[in-house]
């Protein structure tokens, strides 16, 4: 019996919606990070781009446990000296709730050539309204 091993044309993407209404931030960026993989089909090859595209709304009402909304702190560097910027989670999300989600999920995608072609197929935004009704995503229950 052979090893299967997936090519690249031989894999077809899907597009999936999740809502992200009362989910816990690193839970679902798990899932999130798993679909993009293509972990949950089996066909999954790690050298292989076998994911699907993923729209995620309503990110302006994740969910954080504990005090991790005043206490996460979330940095940048601008390159200069003294450029260390930090941010709280609270801040961030009144700010930018997509760029939450968008870090969780990066942290969780390999670093290399294929884990930044995997981010590209991220699609993260504040509200319901989303301009990828042409692509008919799927909306997707997501477990926990």
């Amino acid at each position: 019996m052979r090893t299967f091993s997936a090519k690249k044309e031989e894999v077809n993407s899907k597009w999936r919606l999740i809502d992200a209404d009362g989910k816990v931030l690193g839970r679902l960026a798990s899932e999130i990070a798993n679909i993009l993989r293509g972990k949950n089909k089996p066909i999954y090859t790690p050298h292989v781009d076998t994911g699907d595209h993923v729209v995620v709304i309503n990110a302006e009402k994740i969910v954080l446990t504990g005090k991790k909304l005043q206490d996460k702190v979330y940095y940048r560097h601008s390159n200069y000296p003294g450029g260390l910027k930090s941010t709280t989670a609270e801040k961030l999300l009144k700010k930018r709730s997509a760029s939450l989600i968008e870090i969780a999920v990066k942290g969780m995608l390999p670093r290399n050539t294929l884990g930044r072609e995997m981010f590209k197929k991220l699609k993260v935004y504040p509200s319901k309204e989303h301009p990828h009704t042409a692509q008919k995503p799927e909306p997707m229950e997501l477990k926990g």
